[in-house]
């Protein structure tokens, strides 16, 4: 295979690549080579997030910490995300399509996919709003305003063009855009090291003072990452080959997360760079960290060119992740049929709508929310598929049913662990305990009451076939 023919997909008529299988099986003659699933992925490992996360761990712990969260989402990530996306692969399911057959029910996975699809609706918002921090501070447009409004659903139209048709039009911005984005890189950090005294390692400091408070409360932010970017490259990962094993899944996950721990040290080290320049600021820590506003202060308009195109990069991978969880709810809720692309405009409306709350203002807490709900989920599909199928043969680990007819509507055990999981974790984040041991605390739970209720039910709910054999077998005369 030659170079090109690795970073592109298989020929796909129009109405495959705007579906993108959002409510099926991906056939097996339609899957893509790895290195072009990770030039795909490389929206993400650009994504000004990762700045912004850099910043706020580095303020949080200092140096050598800020290390510690990061190892733990690299390692943590690469594990979870391998063995996520190796299910994904085996199966050709997106995560929403697997969580049926994985201990939610048809129904109960759709309230699940709703909840992951309100995610990216957040990371959505959050991005484009880096590019009107950017114009904001080239061009003095206020960040609230209906002109910066419209400047955010003119950069979400962008994003919404180029993921129409799914992996075969992302494919082709990052081809492009990824070159664009290096250079304009490492432009902003010749202009960096030429107007700003540059502050390396060894002067970063944590603001508030280092302790263990500071670094619980930097693992919680990364803790919903490592489920997180499972949940990302899965979506991708169901078109990776059945072929490629575990280690094959591994490899892509941590090639992605240690490209983006590169990009979150950057942004600890510009963000320290930067402090000083945003002394004068109501607050200079949020204002380091904000990659939209230091791009644009360091390198004027070509900040605002930089940041437009990475967030157009991010945003594809937002729209179309938060379009597979919605369709997937929608085809278990409702008779008609609604396609894949409309979700995509659903989002972006509701994006628009959303836009002026500044919602980079609620970062540290949307993502310990998100690390109490991914991070249930996950583990609880996780336990399932390798304690409960897997360790007590409780149900087939191939071909895992997902279809309406053959799975039934609500899996009681995986709902009553999703619930009980989030309900502990929210209580952290309303102050019963320390916040930052919520998502911790969820992502154990989630599994120790789940598995004990399918042992106990003898994996009753897992499909209707199932169900009707043990109703069956109950029925049957006793012999002596």
């Amino acid at each position: 295979m030659n170079l090109r023919d690795a970073l592109r997909g298989p020929d796909a008529n129009l109405d495959e690549q705007i579906e993108s299988y959002a409510t099926q099986r991906v056939p097996a003659d339609k899957r893509w080579p790895r290195l072009a699933i990770l030039l795909v992925l490389t929206g993400n490992i650009t994504a000004m997030f990762w700045f912004l996360l850099g910043g706020q761990l580095g303020f949080l712990v200092g140096w050598p910490m800020v290390l510690v969260p990061i190892a733990y989402m690299v390692l943590g990530a690469t594990v979870i995300g391998g063995l996520i996306m190796r299910i994904a692969s085996k199966e050709g399911l997106s995560l929403p399509l697997l969580s049926r057959g994985l201990g939610f029910g048809v129904k109960g996975s759709a309230v699940a996919s709703i909840v992951y699809g309100v995610n990216y609706v957040f990371y959505f918002i959050f991005e484009g709003s880096i590019v009107s921090h950017a114009l904001s501070a080239w061009a003095g447009i206020p960040v609230d305003s209906f002109l910066a409004t419209i400047v955010f659903a003119g950069i979400s139209l962008a994003a919404l063009y180029y993921s129409w048709r799914g992996m075969h039009s992302m494919n082709i911005l990052q081809r492009f855009g990824l070159p664009i984005f290096l250079v304009l890189f490492v432009v902003g950090m010749v202009m960096l090291g030429n107007g700003y005294v540059l502050v390396g390692p060894g002067q970063w400091q944590a603001t508030g003072g280092m302790g263990a408070a500071a670094m619980w409360q930097a693992m919680s932010m990364v803790n919903g990452q490592i489920v997180f970017q499972g949940l990302i490259a899965t979506d991708y990962g169901r078109f990776v080959k059945k072929s490629v094993g575990y280690r094959g899944t591994s490899a892509l996950m941590f090639i992605e997360l240690a490209m983006c721990a590169v990009v979150v040290l950057f942004g600890t080290f510009i963000g320290f760079t930067m402090l000083k320049t945003f002394e004068g600021s109501p607050n200079p820590e949020v204002s380091a960290t904000d990659p939209g506003l230091y791009f644009a202060v360091i390198m004027g308009f070509l900040g605002v060119v930089f940041a437009f195109v990475t967030q157009v990069r991010i945003n594809v991978m937002n729209l179309y992740s938060g379009s597979l969880a919605l369709s997937n709810a929608a085809d278990a809720l409702v008779t008609r049929k609604i396609g894949r692309q409309w979700w995509m405009v659903g989002l972006v409306v509701v994006g628009v709508l959303v836009y002026p709350l500044n919602v980079l203002q609620y970062t540290d807490k949307f993502l310990a929310v998100t690390g109490i709900m991914t991070n249930t989920w996950i583990f609880i599909l996780l336990a399932d598929y390798f304690i409960c199928r897997k360790a007590f043969k409780l149900a087939p680990s191939t071909n895992i049913e997902y279809e309406e007819s053959a799975v039934p509507s609500w899996n009681p055990a995986g709902i009553t662990a999703m619930v009980a999981g989030i309900a502990v974790g929210a209580a952290g984040i309303f102050g019963a305990y320390p916040s930052y041991y919520a998502s911790f605390i969820a992502m154990a739970i989630g599994p120790v009451v789940y598995v004990p209720m399918m042992v106990l039910t003898r994996g009753r709910f897992y499909s209707k076939a199932r169900k009707q054999q043990l109703e069956s077998d109950q029925k049957l005369p006793q012999t002596t």
